[in-house]
C-alpha cells in the first residue's frame, strides 16, 4: 500500500495513516491522495484510490469497492478515535484527469496526455501540454509537445495531471461531477464535550 500524496494539516498524521493503511492493504488498493480539507464549512477527509500499477486512471475502482473501503475506513477511524471533530469521509477514484506525483507516475503513464505547470519556464512557457514519453536514465522526463520532445527536470514541475481528450469514434458519455470519478461518501457527526457521539 502506497500513498502518493498526503496533506493532513491539523490531524495526527501517523494515527490517521496507521488506521487506514491496513484497510487499503486488505482491499489491495493504493492511495493516490489522502487530504484533510474544508468544503463549504465542513471538514472532509478525502481518500482517492487506484489499483497498484494500473496505467489507466481509475481502472478497477468501482463504486462497490469505494463503498466497501469507505465503510471499513470509517470503522477504523472510529476505533482509532484520531479525528476529534465532525467530518465527511469521501472515498473515490482519481478520475480521468488524475494528478501526477513524481517520477514513478511520469514513467507509469507514458503515452498519456498531460498538463505540467512548471516552477521555471522552459522555452518561455510555464505550462506545457503534451504526451508523456517516459523518464530517462538521468531521471528527467520527456514531454512531447506538438511533435517536439522537451526534456524536463522533475524538480521543476510544480503540478501535473493527466489530460482527458475525446477521441473520434468514442462515445461521449457523461463524466461524474467533481474531481473523483466514483465516490462513496460517509458523514461522521462527532459531537464532543460530553454530548456523546
Amino acid at each position: 500500500m502506497k500513498i502518493a500524496h498526503e496533506k493532513l494539516t491539523g490531524l495526527d498524521r501517523d494515527r490517521v495513516v496507521n488506521a487506514i493503511a491496513p484497510v487499503l492493504t486488505a482491499h489491495g488498493v493504493d492511495c493516490v491522495e489522502l487530504v484533510w480539507r474544508s468544503d463549504r464549512g465542513e471538514r472532509v477527509l478525502e481518500v482517492t484510490l487506484e489499483q497498484p500499477g494500473s496505467t489507466e486512471p481509475g481502472a478497477g475502482v468501482t463504486l462497490e469497492l469505494c463503498t466497501d473501503v469507505s465503510r471499513d475506513i470509517s470503522t477504523a477511524l472510529d476505533v482509532a478515535d484520531c479525528i476529534q471533530q465532525c467530518y465527511r469521509l469521501e472515498v473515490g477514484s482519481p478520475g480521468l484527469e488524475r494528478a501526477l506525483y513524481g517520477v514513478e507516475d511520469f514513467r507509469r503513464f507514458k503515452g498519456h496526455s498531460a498538463r505540467l505547470k512548471l516552477k521555471e519556464s522552459v522555452g518561455g512557457q510555464y505550462v506545457l501540454v503534451g504526451t508523456l514519453d517516459g523518464v530517462g536514465d538521468d531521471g528527467r522526463l520527456t514531454l512531447v509537445v506538438r511533435d517536439k520532445p522537451i526534456v524536463i527536470d522533475p524538480a521543476n514541475v510544480d503540478a501535473a495531471r493527466l489530460v482527458f481528450e475525446w477521441r473520434r469514434g468514442e462515445p461521449r458519455g457523461g463524466r461524474s461531477a467533481g474531481r473523483s470519478g466514483k465516490a462513496a461518501r460517509d458523514k461522521h457527526p462527532r459531537v464532543r464535550n460530553g454530548a456523546g457521539e
